[in-house]
């Protein structure tokens, strides 16, 4: 350890020297190990870089030597080390600057088996990371418990299900079949189309209902044993890297008990909602743990069912998670105010004037960038609207073939469509096709995009690069599997495929490059994926949702069941939205 010591540091603005000096007496450490771990490929910074001049005269806290002051400040959740010490003093202020340190937090929380980052560690943005991470931990962890105590309840429920549904096999099968007749064209599209994007030509039903058309169980009783000691040793681990005063907190959901426990496909992790009376109900646990839970920082707001079919796509938008628009197979389009009272109001349903829908099909996908939201349907249409204006109609681009995905630009909006294609649209011309791209041999499934690079994924089982710039393909990459959600941020991308796989890719200077595979427990599609810095996302057809770390492998902090398939989710700001298949969505939000 350096003998380089600390001065007492200097105030900020307007503050006397004997102000400026900071008592230990608000920090305080639990107890660890003296010695801090090697982190493999970690940047290191010098002492003259990171720590103000020594002193003959410095005492207290800052009198320790730096490493000290770091290690200490390590135990300080990562929020307050980048927003508070800086406000501090200036010699605090660089405990936030220290690379290694951030690094040193990341393993922590991880654990020492994981990679982490998983694409480069070049310009990778530790402390929004360890930040992202310690919040996850925070929100996801408090819902673990709750998850292996309910499964035991939602695989009774499901067997319940299978018994009534054997039972009235025999008279209902004729009957089922034709009810299902029509329901496979829809206006616009046919059944070619339905099929890719939904995925019917890839086993789905096999992977939901087994080979003999009987629901699978996802949990048998010995997995069900071993997935409880796994949680109660995460929980152990978690809980010794949080902060004491984050820990006393009991466990409140909000409820209605008057609404029908039917609408709510959250009912598997003790139905908590809040649907508008404002009154709380307190969940006992039935479970001894055998270390303290982090505390349940997060509420459930189920918005009203404003749609009278599944819910294919649903985006956070405004800021700060304050509105959400939700499309559907009913072929509308709504927005909802996630700040009003009762935790979710309907503002809208979309729709230019005289049109009874939004839409003259499904509605597929919903991209925004700024005031602007597109919408995209198997009506061959991108309609878009003003949320300045609230909700009004701005346009309307008609694609040609059924619109799959979006993907809203500063500059630009990409469509991905059936008939292979993705399209560059100016929404501000009066002719708004800019170029139709050529990348793949089949349906384009997924898009993600920056100023630079659209990055495309199809059902040819390839992942495609072009240069917006150069205006031309950098790289096609064929995998066993097609993808379907993709996203991607900062050097790395992560999709997920029709077998419930994630991919990993590095995106550097315009050239992908596969990384990892990742078989996190989905058995169907993977119908949406987010990834930050320090968060991942992933939902499934197999009626899952499940909340990760993004490290190799990821490690998986919460799964919830779903009683429908989950079509799609969005995150902004810490607050996920959730799309099922039983025209149900779900918010998850941190409590106030």
């Amino acid at each position: 350890m350096s003998e380089a010591r600390v001065s007492r540091c200097e105030p900020e603005t307007g503050a006397s020297a004997d102000q400026g000096e900071v008592s230990p007496d608000p920090v305080k450490s639990s107890s660890s190990d003296a010695c801090r771990p090697d982190v493999q490929g970690a940047g290191h910074h010098s002492l003259e870089d990171v720590s103000p001049s020594p002193s003959a005269e410095a005492s207290g806290l800052l009198s320790l030597p730096w490493e000290m002051v770091t290690h200490i400040a390590s135990h300080l959740p990562a929020q307050c080390v980048i927003t508070v010490l800086p406000k501090v003093c200036h010699a605090l202020g660089n405990v936030g600057k220290d690379s290694t340190a951030w690094q040193l937090r990341a393993r922590r929380l991880i654990g020492s088996q994981a990679n982490f980052p998983v694409g480069p560690r070049e310009d990778f943005d530790w402390p929004t990371a360890c930040l992202e991470m310690e919040q996850l931990i925070t929100c996801w962890t408090g819902q673990a418990h709750l998850v292996a105590r309910q499964t035991q309840e939602y695989e009774e429920e499901r067997e319940q299900e299978r018994q009534q549904q054997r039972a009235g096999q025999e008279g209902d099968g004729d009957a089922e079949e034709q009810e299902h007749v029509g329901e496979d064209e829809v206006e616009g599209v046919g059944v070619a189309a339905q099929e890719v994007a939904y995925g019917m030509d890839e086993g789905m039903e096999v992977a939901m209902d087994g080979e003999n058309g009987e629901m699978q169980p996802i949990v048998v009783e010995d997995q069900l044993a071993r997935l409880r000691m796994e949680l109660e040793e995460r929980l152990e681990d978690d809980a010794a890297a949080l902060m004491e005063d984050e820990r006393d907190h009991r466990m409140v959901f909000d409820a209605d008990d008057g609404q029908d426990g039917a609408l709510n496909h959250q009912a598997d992790l003790a139905e908590p909602r809040n649907l508008g009376n404002g009154r709380q109900v307190e969940m006992e646990q039935h479970q001894v743990l055998r270390s303290p839970s982090p505390p349940p920082a997060l509420e459930c707001v189920t918005l009203p069912s404003g749609h009278i079919a599944q819910v294919n796509s649903v985006l956070l938008v405004g800021g700060e998670g304050t509105l959400c628009a939700t499309g559907s197979r009913d072929w509308n389009v709504k927005l909802w105010d996630l700040q009003s009272s009762s935790g979710g109001t309907l503002l809208h349903t979309l729709g230019a004037q005289g049109d009874f829908s939004t839409h003259r099909g499904w509605v597929w996908c919903l991209a925004s960038q700024g005031p602007l939201l597109a919408s995209g349907g198997f009506d061959s249409t991108v309609r878009l609207w003003d949320l300045q204006a609230g909700g009004a109609a701005r346009g309307l681009i008609r694609a040609g073939a059924a619109v799959l995905c979006l993907s809203c630009q500063t500059d630009v909006l990409l469509a991905g469509t059936f008939d292979k294609r993705v399209s560059m649209y100016d929404t501000r011309a009066a002719e708004p096709l800019v170029k139709s791209l050529h990348l793949h041999g089949s349906a384009v499934m997924c898009l993600a995009a920056d100023d630079k690079y659209i990055i495309s994924g199809s059902k040819d089982c390839t992942v495609a690069v072009y240069d917006r710039r150069a205006g031309k393909g950098l790289r096609k990459i064929r995998l066993s599997s097609y993808v379907l959600s993709m996203s991607y941020s900062g050097n790395e991308i992560w999709a997920g495929d029709n077998r419930g796989m994630l991919h990993s890719f590095s995106m550097q200077a315009g050239t992908l490059k596969p990384l990892s595979q990742f078989d996190v427990g989905h058995t169907a599609l993977v119908t949406g994926i987010h990834r930050s810095p320090g968060s991942l996302y992933t939902c499934s057809s197999d009626r899952t949702l499940k909340v990760h770390i993004p490290c190799a492998p990821p490690r998986t902090l919460c799964t919830q069941h779903h009683k429908a398939g989950v079509n799609g989710l969005s995150v902004d700001a810490g607050v996920l939205a959730v799309a099922s298949g039983d025209v149900c969505v779900e918010v998850w939000r941190p409590r106030k």
